[in-house]
């Protein structure tokens, strides 16, 4: 059976009450789940408090975990870009604007301010269409791309 969508995407955080209003306030998902899970790896049992964020419900829409590790201190650091792992999410929107406005009003760090626009082609996808991005940082310095169609 083929992939049907990403399921989620987990990103490790240092700080969950530094990381939830970029999320929340400056990206505009929504929690729906808040909880403090275990989970057995490698004969130990692991606690984190783990945040669900979603844009939409739905069985198949995918979604961002938060994850703060609770045991130990949390450890390592960003991808740096082009890395070999993963060094950024990309997210579709339907308005880069809003999210650039809180942003700024936030002061979070942006990377790539809102651009003019590439063609479809930079995507994979026929050319002929447009997608404005903008990249920003998220408050443990993960890169976060936001892509909007514009034709």
């Amino acid at each position: 059976m083929p992939v049907k969508n990403v399921s989620h995407i987990a990103i490790g955080v240092r700080d969950m009450t530094r990381s939830l209003p970029f999320w929340t306030g400056v990206v505009g998902m929504h929690v729906t789940l808040d909880a403090i899970e275990e989970f057995p790896i490698a004969g130990r049992t692991v606690r984190r408090r783990g945040v669900y964020l979603r844009e939409r419900e739905g069985p198949d829409e995918a979604f961002i975990v938060l994850d703060q590790q609770l045991d130990d201190q949390p450890k390592g650091s960003p991808k740096a870009l082009f890395e070999v792992g993963v060094h950024h999410v990309g997210l579709w929107v339907d308005d880069l604007e809003p999210i650039a406005e809180r942003a700024r009003a936030a002061g979070t760090p942006f990377m790539i301010e809102p651009s003019a626009g590439a063609d479809t082609a930079a995507y994979g996808e026929p050319s002929g269409g447009l997608v404005r991005t903008m990249w920003l940082r998220d408050p443990d310095g993960n890169a976060i791309q936001f892509d909007q169609r514009v034709t």
